[in-house]
Order: structure tokens, then sequence, then C-alpha cells
């Protein structure tokens, strides 16, 4: 059975910086796309970072890039985003999702998520 397990959200002030973690267990890591989603209050959930273990291709949306980067650490199979000069409009709820096969944007190709971790940023 799938299991992600997401930490490292919190609250900071604009420009300050956070590291998610997603912890994996129940599948076979290097199979396996996982993907980071947030979901702000009234707003559509958007995928905004992702990386492949098959072939380590990363994904990153353009309201992130260059401000955001995603890690890996196999040996905990665990997939970090560190997120560098956060602003308000990152607030949101972070989760990270997990499907076997090649990377994909749209959260319609996961079945696997974990609970998430709020990122509040005040200005």
């Amino acid at each position: 059975e799938v299991h992600l397990v997401e930490s490292g959200g919190g609250v900071v002030q604009a420009g300050g910086s956070l590291r998610l973690s997603c912890v994996a267990s129940g599948f076979t890591f290097g199979d396996y796309a996982i993907a980071w989603f947030r979901q702000s209050p009234g707003k559509e959930r958007e995928g905004i970072s992702g990386v492949s273990n098959i072939d380590g291709y990363t994904y990153y949306d353009d309201s992130v890039k260059g401000r955001f980067t995603i890690s890996v650490d196999n040996v905990k199979s665990t997939v970090y985003l560190q997120m560098n000069s956060l602003q308000p409009g990152d607030t949101a709820a972070y989760y990270c999702a997990a499907r076997r096969g090649p990377l994909r944007v749209s959260e319609h190709w996961y079945d696997d998520w974990g609970q998430g971790t709020q990122v509040s940023v005040s200005s």
C-alpha cells in the first residue's frame, strides 16, 4: 500500500524559506514519479513541481521556477521541496502525490496522496 507523509510546513515571513519533505513507503520508490501540489482556499489544486525517479526528469511550474527546488534521497525514499523567497501567494496546503510511471503534471494522473502540510507566508 502506497503511503506518503508530508512535513515541514509552517508560518514564515515573506522572503523566508521552508523545506517540505515527502516520505514514501509501501512501493518501489524507483518506479514512481512524485509530484508536489498545492491548494489554497477557493482555488483549484495546482501542480507546482515533480520528479521522475525513473529518469530524474524534474518539472517546475512557472510560478515557482527559480525559487523552489525538488530533490530526492533514494536511501530514505524521500522527496524534498526546498522553497525560497516565499511570498504570500505561496500560502496553501501542500501535498505530495505518487504515480507509477512517467511524471505527469495534472492531478488526475495521481491516485495516491499524502495528508498535506500547511504553508502560510505573512507579508
